[in-house]
């Protein structure tokens, strides 16, 4: 993956941090309901040795998404992703002498399982559970998931570091729209199938590993309705 490329997505992992720690709701009840579930379908690419470009190779991908909220700020995500990861050393000006006569291309099955901790930046809702709830909503998610890669040397299975941003509009009390984008930055510089190109050893967390990123649509289904009686009815 590009030293710029990098630079730039640790900035955003920091800033993203840094607002999910330090910002917390003056107030918070239950949402009218405590859990979605619904699914979601995109694009997704690689970016690594062979691909320093948000717009390169993307691929088709598809979601299965449940969510559990705390509060009309606060929920947690667990989303099962399926898609692929394309690229080729043609598609970069970088010098790999092993590839200059016959060029590496891969296109490698990938499925990603994680959990996310989302914050919206206001009250999300219709507007009847939580006074001043609005049913349009923009927030942050950072996380932790799981990796899995079927290259055409052997499979390969790490660990990541999701975070993204989204937004979220509430098209019924029962439907909601969303709208995200998430970078998943892995702990291996194996998901294209090659490690190392460079032949330069480098160590560190997340030292040139390799990395993918998705933008999704999806739509979830709200059940599991909080208990009523248990607030004022002016709430």
């Amino acid at each position: 993956m590009s030293a710029a490329i990098m630079k730039k997505c640790r900035r955003a992992a920091m800033s993203i941090a840094l607002l999910l720690v330090f910002a917390a709701p003056a107030q918070a009840q239950d949402n009218e309901y405590l859990m979605e579930i619904g699914g979601g379908v995109g694009m997704m690419g690689y970016l690594g040795d062979f691909n320093g470009s948000l717009t390169s190779n993307l691929q088709p991908c598809a979601a299965v998404v449940l969510r559990r909220l705390f509060n009309p700020y606060m929920g947690l995500k667990v989303k099962a992703m399926g898609g692929k990861l394309k690229g080729s050393s043609k598609d970069v000006a970088t010098y790999y002498p092993d590839y200059q006569d016959t060029p590496y291309e891969f296109s490698n099955t990938a499925v990603d399982l994680g959990v996310t901790f989302e914050y919206n930046f206001w009250a999300y809702g219709t507007g009847r559970d939580y006074r001043g709830a609005r049913p349009l909503a923009p927030y942050l998610f950072i996380g932790l998931g799981a990796t899995y890669a079927k290259t055409s040397d052997k499979s390969v299975f790490t660990g990541n570091l999701p975070l993204g941003f989204g937004i979220k509009y509430k098209v019924a009390p029962r439907l909601n729209l969303g709208v995200e984008w998430g970078i998943h930055f892995s702990l291996s510089d194996k998901l294209d199938g090659v490690k190392d190109p460079y032949h330069v050893e480098s160590t560190g967390l997340f030292k040139n590993t390799d990395c993918y990123h998705a933008l999704q649509v999806s739509l979830t289904y709200s059940f599991m309705a909080k208990c009523r009686t248990c607030h004022n009815e002016d709430e």
